[in-house]
Parts: C-alpha cells; sequence; structure tokens
C-alpha cells in the first residue's frame, strides 16, 4: 500500500496581504515535485552526465513537461570540451610483506582530476616525495603537497602520485567531471586514514602499489531546454525588454545535469539538481495558471553546469537585457535559510526576492552560489542564485528519499511570489 501524498505546509498569514498570491500559493504540489525528482533520478537516466543519452533523454522529458504547461518549447545545442570521463572502475591495492589490502573506489580512493590516463593497474614500488630517485615509482605526496610532488614525479618518470583526500559524512568522494589541467602522471586520490596508514606502512618497509586511473578527457554535445510563458496580454515581443503594458520579463533557470554514473555504480543526481529543477517547473505550472497580469515568463533546464556552467554561458549572451534571472541550484533540504546571491544590476531583483521570502516564510541569507547565475550575471544581467541544500553531494547517496518535500514547497512559493512581486510593481 502506498503512502499518502506529503501535506504541504500552511501558507504563511504574510501571504493574506495579497489573497490571490495566497490561493496561488495554495496549489504548489510536493507530490507533483517529488514525482519529478524520483523520475530524473531514475536508472533510465543514468545520471544525467552532460553527452550521455542519460543526458539527452532527460532534456527530451523536460521539454514535454514544458510543452504540457503551454510553452513555446526550443531545444538548443552546443559543444562541450574537456569532460573528464571515467571509462572502467579504477584500482587501488598495496601490499606489505604478505598482506595485500585492496581498496573500494568512492569510499577508499578515487580518480584525481588532475590525473593522466592510466587504462590498466600498474605495480611499482611505493617511494617517499624525498626520495632522489622516483623513476618507475609510485609517490607518496605529503598533505597538502600534491602538486609540487606531481611536478618532481614527471620530472623523474615517476608511475604515479597518491595524495590525501577526505570524505564527506556519509564516508563519499563526490565525484567531479570537470578541473584543473592534466598531469603527465596518474593522480589518485586516497582516503586521509588510509594515506596516513601507506604513510606507517613505507616507513616500516617496502611497499608495493597497484593501481590505475582509466579516466579521460572528451568533448560532448549539450542541450538548452527553454520554454517561453507569456502570461497576460501586453507581453514582450522576442528582443523586447517590455511589453506595452509594462510586463517584466523574468527568466527562472535550473541545471537538470548531473555528474553521471560510475561504472557499476548509481549516482542519481536527485538534490543537485533535479530538486531545482522539480521546484522551478512546478512554479512555472502555478504561475501559468493563476497570474493575470502581463509577465514574459521564460524556463531554461541547462546542461553541462557541473562541468564549468557551459549551458548557462552558451545562453547568457542572448537574452534581452532587462531580464531579470533567478537561478535555483539545490531545493533538497532547508536549514535555517536559503542561501543567496546577487550579481549584476539586481539590487531591486534582491529586494523583491526580500519581500517574497517574508510573504512565504522562507528565511534568506547571503551566501555564495557558484552557479549558472553567475554567468547571467556577468553578461549584464540582473541575476540570483539560491541554494536550499543538496544533501549526499555528488555521491550514490544522493537519492530521492533524501530530498524533504517541505524544501521543494518552500522553493516553488518562493520563486511564485518573486515573480508575482516582481509583476506587482508594475501593475498594483
Amino acid at each position: 500500500m502506498s503512502s499518502p501524498p506529503p501535506i504541504s505546509p500552511p501558507v504563511p498569514p504574510e501571504a493574506a496581504k495579497a489573497p490571490g498570491l495566497a490561493a496561488a500559493l495554495e496549489q504548489v504540489s510536493a507530490r507533483r515535485m517529488l514525482d519529478c525528482v524520483a523520475e530524473l533520478a531514475a536508472d533510465r537516466y543514468a545520471g544525467r552526465r552532460v553527452g550521455t543519452p542519460g543526458g539527452h533523454a532527460a532534456a527530451t522529458w523536460l521539454a514535454d513537461r514544458l510543452r504540457t504547461l503551454g510553452a513555446d518549447v526550443r531545444l538548443d545545442p552546443f559543444d562541450v570540451a574537456e569532460v573528464r570521463e571515467l571509462y572502467r572502475t579504477p584500482v587501488l591495492q598495496w601490499s606489505a610483506g604478505r598482506a595485500t589490502r585492496r581498496l573500494e573506489h568512492r569510499r577508499d580512493f578515487v580518480e584525481h582530476l588532475a590525473s593522466a590516463e592510466l587504462p590498466d593497474p600498474r605495480s611499482a614500488p611505493l617511494a617517499d616525495a624525498g626520495t632522489a630517485d622516483l623513476g618507475g615509482r609510485w609517490v607518496l605526496a605529503p598533505a597538502g603537497e600534491w602538486a609540487q610532488t606531481c611536478r618532481r614525479a614527471e620530472a623523474d618518470g615517476a608511475l604515479g602520485v597518491l595524495t590525501a583526500r577526505n570524505t564527506d559524512d556519509d564516508g563519499w568522494m563526490p565525484k567531479m567531471i570537470a578541473g584543473p589541467a592534466r598531469h603527465a602522471v596518474a593522480v589518485i586520490g586516497v582516503r586521509t586514514d588510509l594515506h596516513r596508514q601507506l604513510a606507517d606502512a613505507l616507513a616500516a618497509g617496502e611497499v608495493t602499489v597497484t593501481a590505475s586511473a582509466p579516466l579521460r578527457a572528451v568533448g560532448v554535445g549539450g542541450v538548452n531546454v527553454h520554454g517561453h510563458l507569456p502570461i497576460g496580454p501586453d507581453v514582450p515581443d522576442e528582443g523586447a525588454g517590455e511589453g506595452t503594458a509594462g510586463g517584466p520579463r523574468v527568466l527562472l533557470t535550473a541545471h537538470f545535469d548531473g555528474v553521471g554514473d560510475d561504472p557499476g555504480r548509481r549516482l542519481p543526481a536527485a538534490a543537485d539538481n533535479a530538486s531545482g529543477v522539480a521546484a522551478i517547473l512546478e512554479a512555472a505550472r502555478v504561475l501559468a495558471t493563476t497570474l493575470t497580469v502581463p509577465v514574459d515568463l521564460r524556463v531554461s533546464f541547462l546542461d553541462a553546469e557541473e562541468v564549468g556552467a557551459w549551458g548557462s554561458a552558451h545562453h547568457a549572451p542572448a537574452v534581452a537585457p532587462g531580464t531579470q534571472v533567478i537561478n535555483l541550484d539545490g531545493a533538497a533540504q532547508l536549514h535555517q535559510a536559503a542561501a543567496v546571491e546577487a550579481g549584476g544590476p539586481a539590487h531591486a531583483l534582491l529586494a523583491v526576492l526580500d519581500q517574497a521570502g517574508r510573504r512565504t516564510g522562507v528565511a534568506l541569507r547571503a551566501g555564495a552560489m557558484a552557479s549558472d547565475n553567475r554567468r547571467y550575471a556577468a553578461a549584464g544581467l540582473a541575476a540570483i542564485g539560491i541554494g536550499m541544500g543538496m544533501p549526499g553531494y555528488q555521491t550514490p547517496a544522493e537519492t530521492p528519499d533524501r530530498v524533504e518535500p517541505a524544501t521543494l514547497v518552500a522553493a516553488a512559493r518562493l520563486l511564485i511570489s518573486a515573480v508575482w512581486l516582481l509583476a506587482g510593481t508594475q501593475h498594483p
């Protein structure tokens, strides 16, 4: 027997100051958003990495959802370079005396983004970074000195470098797919306590390491999904800043891509950023059916954020001047307040968002949001980034059950209220 849909939190009394808004906020459905998160985190999308069949399938699904809202939908492809692709499960084990220890990928060790490609396991003696000749050896880098150790390892012709790496609170090493320039030697991150054990074993005698780093850089094709939902009778024409009745142009954005599954292991990407996508989609649905004053509402689901915000970098130069952008990256676990970062000429937009927070009971705080909002701000647009938590961030523990219904509802209501108030400043 299935459990009943979660009950949405009551609309805060402050929203009653605008009866139409209060009625709109009541329409937000936690169940719709949870269903969206579960869909995007499903096996068939394989973690939604840019350029993969799963990523493209997610874009197609989102385009269909926008069409059901009555949006004019456009798919916008673009190219992406230097995506790190793990094409086989890496190996790491060490032997000291008669004992051999095999380590678990992403729990005990992880590929380093600066690593050279080492497709197959290679065995060699382990050396301390201070050893006179590192040629043909695995090298144990001192804590905090992996880059210097890599340069010396390259000069000596070493096989690779082992550096210390922390885990998250759940004991995972988060996956990333874009990073610094690659070295000419393999680089592997080892859990900090195991790195210390390796140092102790090396101090006591000879240690042999066997490891691989099947990591390559690939060029792929991404695709943004854009939906146009003009509301009211006098919305702007394409390319205009405002309509004849002064309707504001508002763009709601969220990236839909994830880092992708590992070989043989799921990374569902439920919080980052299926949760943000779900809240944007639900906000657009409610606004399209409740708001009557003119607003030129646009929704963009962006690809390739995980490799450096390529999707927003591609889109931002084409956005009309005067557009006000709100980007949501993470809406899974709201604690005391949502993190907010404003960029570009966003003073007025930030003031409206503050009012929206008061109307919906969502506390806001200034916080760094290194996401797609920065690309729009760099293009001279008023842009705000909002974050409401990502439990299990970029690990196998980032599952739909960790996305909190109340946080999804809070995010959708905040967006609805912000757009409502933006319209109301010109149409009281």
